[in-house]
């Protein structure tokens, strides 16, 4: 059969699409079966290469409201929504257009990586905090919150985005800016997965030293949840230049824990660095301690050739947002990490200039949080009753590491004003709820029959 006319449960498609989607067993399609951490085999992958082209694709998707649909940017959500079984998946990997203009602002598309548009602003000594993985695509972070290795002194990917050009569900082209849809925008500020595909985003990009500061320390420490608590208490006290997050898991058996902390100190001069460092030192025991100057994009650098990804089955993610790593926090904590299952527990620092923002200025609304802990894997029902233990003391929840869905999942994502005008926001834009595979937030009026089909 020709390419033109092959099927999708009986629709043929698009003419202006034959030449951009792949099917199972077509060469390229391998490369949609796996995200960073989770495996799935779509329908059909639609991999358009202009803005025409989503236009046709979302269009398509429309007609086809019974089956999943994805969004693929870089694929390296945990979550893995942007991937799907026999569904259709709309990636927008080749839009990756890297575009600098005059007053510092940066036009990306959502298709690139972070890595790239770090060295693509490098030679103009500006940068755009995002996240702390170069491999992480720009469409879905920067429609999520992004907090990178500069969030408490620049805040969030999306205080720096100014403008969008989204399609929506009825497959227009929209511009949204402070000027011009601003509630749309409003919305892609933290719930953009609900509202359309956005094609195209600007940013005003912020100034960044040649060389920053970058140390590796692994503590060994006797006591997890002192340590825990004396870490927050010193982040939260540190000069806004300072961003830190902490890795670690379950050890073994008669084994100390092993707690890996990254840490960015934005400043060039290398004794500011050191002095800024000096209040960590003295937490606890370290194993490893270096410390060494780099460029701003060496934190984001992509292995040569770029990032496979090759994610197999269901992984279990869990996230949490809270004020202060307070003792209770702490002791929580400590108590997860005491279970002999396996994963791994990240906690990133935030706060400082994200909370210069007034907490309704995005749909994300967690400003005066201080600290992101996320969690990979486990699984097991002693971990996540560990868990459920722990979610009573946060106050937030940040889409991008959690796997579980639902009303109680949206109402700890956002705060409850905001998920109310998220909701009539739907309303308007997706009333049929098109855009619902990623944390589906219903329209206003009765969602009875949209959740049956979700």
């Amino acid at each position: 059969m020709p390419d033109h006319l092959h099927p999708f449960r009986g629709d043929p498609i698009p003419e202006a699409l034959t030449r951009r989607v792949l099917f199972p067993g077509d060469r390229g399609y391998p490369r949609y079966t796996s995200g960073y951490f989770r495996g799935a085999r779509p329908g059909v992958v639609v991999r358009p290469e202009s803005v025409a082209e989503v236009q046709e694709a979302v269009r398509f998707a429309a007609r086809h409201r019974g089956v999943p649909l994805g969004l693929l940017s870089g694929g390296h959500g945990l979550s893995g929504r942007s991937l799907n079984d026999d569904g259709i998946v709309i990636a927008l990997d080749a839009l990756n257009e890297i575009t600098v203009s005059d007053g510092n602002r940066v036009r990306v598309g959502p298709g690139a990586r972070w890595g790239e548009v770090a060295k693509a602003l490098a030679p103009h000594h500006l940068a755009i905090t995002a996240g702390d993985h170069g491999g992480v695509g720009v469409g879905g972070l920067a429609t999520t919150a992004g907090i990178g290795w500069f969030a408490r002194k620049r805040g969030l990917t999306i205080d720096h985005l100014r403008s969008v050009d989204v399609v929506t569900a009825d497959g227009e082209l929209v511009h949204a800016s402070a000027e011009e849809n601003s509630d749309l925008l409003w919305a892609v500020r933290g719930a953009g997965a609900n509202f359309g595909v956005v094609v195209s985003f600007e940013f005003e990009a912020h100034p960044v030293s040649e060389r920053v500061g970058f140390a590796m320390l692994v503590y060994v420490p006797d006591d997890v949840a002192a340590f825990l608590h004396a870490w927050g208490t010193t982040i939260e006290n540190a000069d806004p230049t300072v961003t830190g997050t902490l890795m670690t898991g379950p050890s073994r058996p008669g084994s100390p824990t092993l707690v890996q902390a990254l840490i960015v100190v934005d400043e060039d001069d290398p004794d500011t660095v050191v002095d800024r460092l000096q209040p960590f030192a003295a937490l606890a025991p370290m194993a490893n301690q270096p410390v060494r100057m780099v460029p701003y994009a060496a934190l984001l650098d992509l292995p040569a050739g770029g990032e496979q990804q090759h994610g197999r089955g269901e992984p279990r993610g869990h996230a949490g947002l809270v004020r202060h790593l307070s003792p209770d926090v702490a002791r929580g904590l400590a108590d997860l990490l005491a279970s002999r299952s396996s994963f791994v527990l990240s906690i990133r620092s935030a706060g400082g200039a994200v909370a210069d923002q007034p907490a309704d200025s995005a749909a994300y609304g967690w400003r005066e949080a201080n600290f992101l802990i996320a969690m990979l894997g486990g699984g097991t029902a002693d971990v996540e009753q560990r868990w459920a233990d722990l979610v009573p003391r946060f106050e937030g929840l940040y889409l991008s590491f959690e796997t579980d869905t639902g009303p109680d999942v949206l109402a700890r994502a956002f705060p409850a004003g905001h998920l109310r005008r998220l909701r009539a926001l739907k309303a308007t834009w997706d009333p049929t709820g098109l855009f619902r595979d990623n944390f589906f937030i219903a329209p206003d009026g009765d969602p009875a029959d949209l959740v049956a089909q979700r």
